[in-house]
């Protein structure tokens, strides 16, 4: 028959994980949503709470290693794919990439997140927020 299994204790640690990999996300967003580049403050905690909730899942669901890599090089396969939609080649040069590459990024923090290894979310987190807000004088293609 129907049956339904619900945990508390596991509701809130599951809203714990999607909660820090969304506050790990903003700093990204926020830069990106004021340097008005495209992705921004829904599409980055999107995808970081995305990314986390499906590797949770796939850690509940499947209990092999080998399954959980799978649904990881999934996340992986499918941020490359929508990063590589955010990436525009004109006459000018190339517009876009180092929004592809935080959007795989911020990916890669829900990962961590869902894992458990905070610390490498956090780190993945605060340098991506640096490199993007305080890298742009160094960008000589846009002093031209």
């Amino acid at each position: 028959m129907f049956e339904f299994d619900f945990s508390l204790k596991l509701l809130g640690y599951h809203s714990f994980q999607l909660g820090i990999a969304f506050i790990l996300a903003l700093p990204i967003a926020l830069n990106r949503e004021m340097k008005n580049h495209g992705a921004g403050l829904r599409t980055f905690p999107l995808v970081s709470i995305a990314s986390c909730a499906f590797m949770l899942i796939s850690m509940e669901t499947y209990h092999e290693s080998d399954s959980e890599a799978r649904i990881m090089y999934a996340i992986i396969t499918g941020m490359g794919f929508i990063g590589g939609g955010a990436i525009f080649k004109s006459d000018n040069g190339v517009k876009g990439t180092a929004t592809a590459a935080s959007l795989w990024n911020t990916a890669a923090i829900g990962i961590s997140v869902a894992y458990g290894i905070y610390e490498i979310a956090i780190i993945l987190s605060v340098v991506s927020f640096l490199i993007l807000q305080f890298t742009d004088p160094f960008n000589l293609k846009k002093k031209q």
